[in-house]
């Protein structure tokens, strides 16, 4: 399964929605990943530019779009942004594979 860091940011709507009506969200999304045939595996709030900070693994990058699509499809989102993570294994694959890649840059001359 591929995994993946998101990060988001409430409108001010949803914040004074969650002050007036305090919610527990991390339920709602571990449902939304899981439908998605995937696993929450962290949900924490955060300080500063965004105010939550989740990794979840799912299938493929098409399920993590449609994740992304379904959490900001009811509009109380500001900010939605999507990391890809690689394991050690992963880049130690792709500098296996870039050190037989021959590639050259630029030359003075």
């Amino acid at each position: 399964m591929a995994r993946y860091l998101v990060q988001v940011s409430y409108t001010a709507e949803a914040a004074a929605t969650f002050a007036s009506k305090p919610q527990d969200r991390v339920g709602g999304v571990r449902a939304l990943v899981e439908r998605m045939g995937g696993q929450l595996e962290s949900f924490d709030y955060a300080l500063g530019e965004y105010d939550v900070v989740i990794t979840f693994s799912v299938p493929d990058d098409t399920t993590a779009v449609a994740v992304a699509l379904a959490a900001l499809s009811p509009g109380h989102l500001r900010s939605y942004k999507t990391t890809k993570l690689l394991s050690p294994d992963e880049i130690l694959e792709a500098s296996r594979k870039a050190s037989v890649a021959g590639y050259q840059g630029p030359t003075r001359g």
